[in-house]
């Protein structure tokens, strides 16, 4: 639960800050280095939260996280050499990744919205 809401955090710093930089209030570099920092702990900690539903046995919520956990990795293993990371400065503005990026960050954010609540309902004893 405190990963989720650790996330929910996470992702709304990510969404205010590319809002900033597609209005010009931030710079592409600036911006890129401070959402390049928290990819490794959301990697960390949706895998880790996967996995502890693996062991829990708690198949619905394993199966409902495995695909955003395995999206995570994918993303920062695909990152071209050379970049600075999964959020690049150089190409943020070219082929829509400003919008494909805010896109993704709006639907993990009602990921995490939905899975707080069935979290939510699971533990209290419903």
């Amino acid at each position: 639960m405190v990963i989720f809401t650790f996330e929910e955090l996470r992702l709304d710093v990510l969404i205010i800050t590319l809002s900033d930089l597609e209005c010009d209030y931030i710079n592409a570099r600036s911006c890129c280095s401070k959402l390049n920092k928290w990819v490794i702990p959301e990697l960390i900690g949706h895998t880790v939260v996967t996995v502890l539903m693996l062991i829990s046995l708690h198949w619905f919520i394993f199966l409902l996280n495995l695909p955003v956990a395995t999206w995570n990795i994918y993303r920062f293993i695909m990152v071209p050499s050379g970049n600075m990371g999964v959020f690049d400065p150089t190409e943020i503005h070219n082929r829509g990744q400003l919008k494909s990026h805010m896109k993704e960050a709006m639907i993990k954010l009602g990921f995490h919205l939905l899975c707080f609540f069935m979290y939510l309902y699971r533990y209290s004893g419903c």
